[in-house]
Protein backbone atom coordinates (compact mmCIF):
# COMPACT_ATOMS: atom_id res chain seq x y z
CA UNK A 1 0.00 0.00 0.00
CA UNK A 2 1.34 3.52 -0.84
CA UNK A 3 -0.85 7.07 -0.13
CA UNK A 4 -0.46 9.76 -2.44
CA UNK A 5 -2.76 13.02 -2.20
CA UNK A 6 -4.54 13.83 -5.29
CA UNK A 7 -6.89 16.52 -5.51
CA UNK A 8 -6.39 17.57 -2.53
CA UNK A 9 -7.17 14.54 -0.81
CA UNK A 10 -5.08 11.84 0.67
CA UNK A 11 -5.41 8.59 -0.86
CA UNK A 12 -4.35 4.51 -0.39
CA UNK A 13 -3.65 2.67 -2.95
CA UNK A 14 -3.32 -1.20 -3.06
CA UNK A 15 -3.00 -4.03 -5.80
CA UNK A 16 -1.46 -4.32 -9.11
CA UNK A 17 1.96 -6.09 -9.79
CA UNK A 18 3.62 -4.72 -6.76
CA UNK A 19 0.56 -4.31 -4.37
CA UNK A 20 1.18 -0.51 -4.19
CA UNK A 21 -1.20 0.18 -7.49
CA UNK A 22 1.68 -1.05 -10.02
CA UNK A 23 0.35 -2.15 -13.36
CA UNK A 24 -2.25 -1.83 -16.28
CA UNK A 25 -5.22 -3.44 -14.49
CA UNK A 26 -8.73 -2.10 -13.72
CA UNK A 27 -8.86 0.59 -10.96
CA UNK A 28 -11.37 0.22 -8.42
CA UNK A 29 -11.98 3.69 -6.17
CA UNK A 30 -14.20 3.18 -3.06
CA UNK A 31 -15.38 5.89 -0.65
CA UNK A 32 -15.52 5.34 3.27
CA UNK A 33 -19.08 6.20 5.10
CA UNK A 34 -19.55 8.51 8.04
CA UNK A 35 -17.74 8.49 11.01
CA UNK A 36 -15.45 6.24 9.25
CA UNK A 37 -11.78 6.36 8.88
CA UNK A 38 -10.11 6.59 5.47
CA UNK A 39 -8.68 3.07 5.94
CA UNK A 40 -12.17 1.49 6.65
CA UNK A 41 -13.18 -0.24 3.46
CA UNK A 42 -9.80 -1.67 2.55
CA UNK A 43 -10.55 -4.98 4.48
CA UNK A 44 -13.30 -5.99 2.39
CA UNK A 45 -9.79 -6.79 -0.20
CA UNK A 46 -9.41 -10.23 2.30
CA UNK A 47 -12.69 -11.29 1.75
CA UNK A 48 -13.37 -10.85 -1.94
CA UNK A 49 -12.73 -12.97 -4.89
CA UNK A 50 -10.89 -10.48 -7.40
CA UNK A 51 -7.88 -10.75 -9.52
CA UNK A 52 -4.64 -9.68 -8.28
CA UNK A 53 -4.08 -7.29 -10.97
CA UNK A 54 -6.64 -4.77 -10.10
CA UNK A 55 -5.44 -1.42 -8.49
CA UNK A 56 -7.88 -0.13 -5.31
CA UNK A 57 -7.98 3.37 -4.57
CA UNK A 58 -9.51 4.17 -0.69
CA UNK A 59 -9.58 7.90 -0.73
CA UNK A 60 -10.06 9.59 3.20
CA UNK A 61 -12.95 11.84 3.48
CA UNK A 62 -11.86 15.70 4.21
CA UNK A 63 -13.59 16.59 7.41
CA UNK A 64 -12.30 15.52 10.73
CA UNK A 65 -14.90 14.84 13.50
CA UNK A 66 -12.99 14.81 16.39
CA UNK A 67 -12.29 13.21 19.45
CA UNK A 68 -16.03 11.03 19.54
CA UNK A 69 -15.42 9.51 16.40
CA UNK A 70 -11.70 9.24 16.93
CA UNK A 71 -10.11 8.72 13.49
CA UNK A 72 -13.40 9.14 11.75
CA UNK A 73 -13.96 11.66 9.31
CA UNK A 74 -16.81 12.64 7.07
CA UNK A 75 -17.60 13.84 3.51
CA UNK A 76 -19.95 16.22 4.89
CA UNK A 77 -21.11 17.14 8.63
CA UNK A 78 -24.66 15.56 9.39
CA UNK A 79 -27.98 16.75 11.18
CA UNK A 80 -27.06 14.50 14.21
CA UNK A 81 -30.77 15.49 15.79
CA UNK A 82 -32.42 14.55 12.20
CA UNK A 83 -30.06 11.21 12.52
CA UNK A 84 -31.31 10.15 16.31
CA UNK A 85 -34.74 10.90 15.13
CA UNK A 86 -34.75 8.15 12.16
CA UNK A 87 -32.63 5.73 14.29
CA UNK A 88 -35.32 6.11 16.96
CA UNK A 89 -38.08 5.77 14.65
CA UNK A 90 -36.64 2.56 13.41
CA UNK A 91 -37.79 3.55 9.68
CA UNK A 92 -34.58 5.63 8.48
CA UNK A 93 -34.14 8.86 7.16
CA UNK A 94 -35.80 10.05 3.74
CA UNK A 95 -33.24 12.63 2.01
CA UNK A 96 -34.95 13.04 -1.29
CA UNK A 97 -35.67 16.79 -0.66
CA UNK A 98 -32.73 17.21 0.97
CA UNK A 99 -29.04 18.41 -1.16
CA UNK A 100 -26.39 18.09 2.23
CA UNK A 101 -24.64 21.33 2.96
CA UNK A 102 -21.25 20.55 1.54
CA UNK A 103 -22.07 17.80 -0.08
CA UNK A 104 -21.26 19.89 -3.26
CA UNK A 105 -17.42 20.64 -2.35
CA UNK A 106 -16.99 17.06 -1.54
CA UNK A 107 -18.00 16.34 -5.13
CA UNK A 108 -15.57 18.51 -6.57
CA UNK A 109 -12.82 17.01 -4.82
CA UNK A 110 -13.48 13.47 -5.56
CA UNK A 111 -14.34 14.81 -9.31
CA UNK A 112 -10.56 16.43 -9.00
CA UNK A 113 -9.21 13.31 -7.59
CA UNK A 114 -10.33 10.77 -9.92
CA UNK A 115 -9.00 13.16 -12.71
CA UNK A 116 -5.07 13.05 -11.01
CA UNK A 117 -5.84 9.51 -10.33
CA UNK A 118 -6.66 8.48 -13.64
CA UNK A 119 -3.39 10.57 -15.19
CA UNK A 120 -1.42 9.22 -12.90
CA UNK A 121 -2.48 5.08 -12.88
CA UNK A 122 -4.21 5.02 -16.17
CA UNK A 123 -6.77 2.00 -16.79
CA UNK A 124 -10.82 1.37 -16.70
CA UNK A 125 -12.29 2.60 -13.20
CA UNK A 126 -15.55 1.80 -11.56
CA UNK A 127 -16.28 4.23 -8.28
CA UNK A 128 -18.32 3.72 -5.69
CA UNK A 129 -18.59 3.64 -1.70
CA UNK A 130 -20.75 3.00 1.38
CA UNK A 131 -23.54 5.22 2.67
CA UNK A 132 -22.32 8.36 2.78
CA UNK A 133 -19.71 7.78 0.28
CA UNK A 134 -21.98 5.98 -1.92
CA UNK A 135 -24.08 8.90 -2.35
CA UNK A 136 -21.54 10.86 -3.18
CA UNK A 137 -19.98 8.38 -5.82
CA UNK A 138 -23.90 8.66 -7.16
CA UNK A 139 -23.69 12.71 -6.72
CA UNK A 140 -20.61 12.49 -8.35
CA UNK A 141 -20.99 9.74 -10.99
CA UNK A 142 -23.87 12.47 -12.25
CA UNK A 143 -22.41 15.67 -11.58
CA UNK A 144 -18.94 14.67 -13.90
CA UNK A 145 -18.38 13.40 -17.16
CA UNK A 146 -15.78 11.17 -15.64
CA UNK A 147 -15.23 8.17 -17.70
CA UNK A 148 -16.69 5.05 -15.08
CA UNK A 149 -17.63 1.67 -16.38
CA UNK A 150 -19.94 0.94 -13.09
CA UNK A 151 -21.03 2.61 -10.00
CA UNK A 152 -20.93 0.49 -6.74
CA UNK A 153 -23.72 1.77 -3.86
CA UNK A 154 -24.23 -0.04 -0.42
CA UNK A 155 -26.18 1.41 1.23
CA UNK A 156 -26.92 4.57 -0.31
CA UNK A 157 -29.29 7.61 0.17
CA UNK A 158 -31.59 9.32 -2.36
CA UNK A 159 -30.64 13.18 -1.84
CA UNK A 160 -31.59 16.04 -3.79
CA UNK A 161 -33.90 13.38 -5.97
CA UNK A 162 -35.45 16.21 -8.29
CA UNK A 163 -32.11 17.22 -9.31
CA UNK A 164 -30.60 13.86 -9.67
CA UNK A 165 -33.55 12.82 -11.33
CA UNK A 166 -32.69 15.71 -14.48
CA UNK A 167 -29.23 13.98 -14.48
CA UNK A 168 -29.54 10.57 -14.89
CA UNK A 169 -30.17 10.30 -18.41
CA UNK A 170 -27.38 11.70 -19.16
CA UNK A 171 -25.50 8.27 -18.13
CA UNK A 172 -28.11 6.33 -19.94
CA UNK A 173 -26.56 2.51 -19.71
CA UNK A 174 -24.38 3.06 -16.68
CA UNK A 175 -24.18 -0.06 -14.68
CA UNK A 176 -24.86 0.08 -11.36
CA UNK A 177 -24.73 -2.12 -7.81
CA UNK A 178 -26.94 -1.76 -5.36
CA UNK A 179 -27.29 -3.25 -2.23
CA UNK A 180 -29.50 -2.21 0.88
CA UNK A 181 -30.79 -3.64 4.10
CA UNK A 182 -34.40 -4.06 5.03
CA UNK A 183 -33.94 -2.97 8.68
CA UNK A 184 -31.71 0.00 7.54
CA UNK A 185 -32.35 2.48 10.75
CA UNK A 186 -30.11 5.26 9.38
CA UNK A 187 -30.88 5.29 5.68
CA UNK A 188 -34.71 4.31 4.80
CA UNK A 189 -34.95 1.07 2.34
CA UNK A 190 -37.79 2.08 0.33
CA UNK A 191 -35.82 5.90 -0.77
CA UNK A 192 -33.17 2.97 -1.67
CA UNK A 193 -35.77 1.01 -3.88
CA UNK A 194 -36.92 4.32 -5.27
CA UNK A 195 -33.72 5.55 -6.23
CA UNK A 196 -32.72 1.92 -8.05
CA UNK A 197 -36.31 2.39 -9.82
CA UNK A 198 -35.42 5.87 -11.03
CA UNK A 199 -32.18 5.00 -12.28
CA UNK A 200 -33.48 1.98 -13.67
CA UNK A 201 -36.03 4.00 -15.64
CA UNK A 202 -33.64 6.32 -16.72
CA UNK A 203 -32.05 3.24 -18.65
CA UNK A 204 -28.89 2.53 -16.00
CA UNK A 205 -28.23 -1.69 -15.78
CA UNK A 206 -29.06 -2.36 -12.45
CA UNK A 207 -27.28 -5.12 -9.89
CA UNK A 208 -30.06 -5.08 -7.07
CA UNK A 209 -29.52 -7.11 -3.56
CA UNK A 210 -31.26 -6.52 -0.43
CA UNK A 211 -30.91 -8.09 2.75
CA UNK A 212 -32.74 -8.90 6.31
CA UNK A 213 -29.96 -6.71 8.04
CA UNK A 214 -29.39 -3.20 8.92
CA UNK A 215 -26.91 -0.24 7.76
CA UNK A 216 -24.21 -2.88 7.04
CA UNK A 217 -21.97 -4.81 4.12
CA UNK A 218 -22.71 -8.25 4.57
CA UNK A 219 -21.25 -11.42 3.02
CA UNK A 220 -24.07 -11.79 0.65
CA UNK A 221 -22.96 -7.98 -0.53
CA UNK A 222 -19.30 -8.25 -0.91
CA UNK A 223 -19.86 -11.56 -2.90
CA UNK A 224 -22.73 -9.46 -5.18
CA UNK A 225 -19.54 -6.69 -5.71
CA UNK A 226 -17.37 -9.08 -6.47
CA UNK A 227 -19.85 -10.46 -9.01
CA UNK A 228 -20.85 -7.07 -10.45
CA UNK A 229 -16.87 -5.98 -10.53
CA UNK A 230 -16.06 -9.11 -12.54
CA UNK A 231 -19.05 -8.53 -14.80
CA UNK A 232 -18.15 -4.55 -15.85
CA UNK A 233 -14.45 -4.82 -15.80
CA UNK A 234 -13.71 -8.23 -17.90
CA UNK A 235 -16.16 -7.65 -20.42
CA UNK A 236 -14.81 -8.00 -23.75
Amino acid sequence: MREETWGGLKVRVLGGEDRHGSGSGPVVTLLHGFGAPGTDLIGLLRVMDVPREWRWVFPEAPVELGRMYGAGRAWWNLDVVALEKAISSGKGRDLRDERPEGMEGAASKVIAMLEQGRAALGGEWVLGGFSQGAMLSCDVALRSDTDLKGLVLMSAGYVDAERWKGLMPSRAGMPFFQSHGESDALLGYDAAVALRDDLSAAGWKPSWVSFRGGHEIPMNVLEGVGTFLRGVLERN
